[in-house]
């Protein structure tokens, strides 16, 4: 039997905690519940089933979007043919934007949704949210962070940096 110098063995193990300790960190991510969400009085029940499937609610905050931030927050798509429906959708009602936490928080929380065509949910992920309270493919009830990075962005822009504690401001209009 091999025997490995003890600064090595404990290299790995300590390596294994590490990668083990950071597959179980919490995600912040934000959820927002769109203007159909809203207008369809689903807000409460996306809300608890936040909360059943273990996600912590950080923050909230209720904003109507003007043409010009919806426009920024969706920019990734602003080369997209859906594009000016999307913004004149996004700022037919108010929206509510809300940072949640847990651990996986981000791939959490994607799956929770299910598929971004609500009828392709329902007949794939008819537990998702968007197969309880969405229509279409834009009217889909809810939008969630698909990664890291558009989780941070997305939180900075609705809430500025909360990570030192900070308190968003609401505004009738953002």
């Amino acid at each position: 039997m091999r025997k490995f110098p003890p600064f090595l063995v404990f290299s790995i193990v300590l390596c294994f905690q590490s990668s083990s300790f950071m597959a179980l960190k919490r995600e912040r991510t934000l959820a927002m519940i769109k203007p159909d969400g809203i207008d369809g009085n689903f807000t409460d029940r996306i809300k608890q089933v936040i909360l059943e499937n273990g996600f912590i609610i950080v923050q909230e905050l209720m904003v109507q979007l003007v043409v010009e931030n919806a426009t920024t927050f969706y920019s990734e798509h602003s080369a997209k043919s859906f594009f000016p429906n999307l913004v004149e959708y996004m700022t037919s009602g108010p929206v509510l934007a809300m940072v949640i936490e847990k651990t996986n928080g981000i791939s959490e929380w994607r799956a929770l949704i299910g598929p971004t065509d609500a009828g392709k949910a329902r007949v794939t992920h008819p537990h998702s949210i968007r197969a309880m309270c969405g229509s279409s493919t834009q009217r889909n009830c809810v939008h969630g962070s698909d990664s890291s990075l558009a989780a941070a962005r997305e939180i900075l822009f609705f809430f500025g940096d909360i990570s030192a504690g900070a308190v968003a401001v609401e505004h009738d209009e953002l």
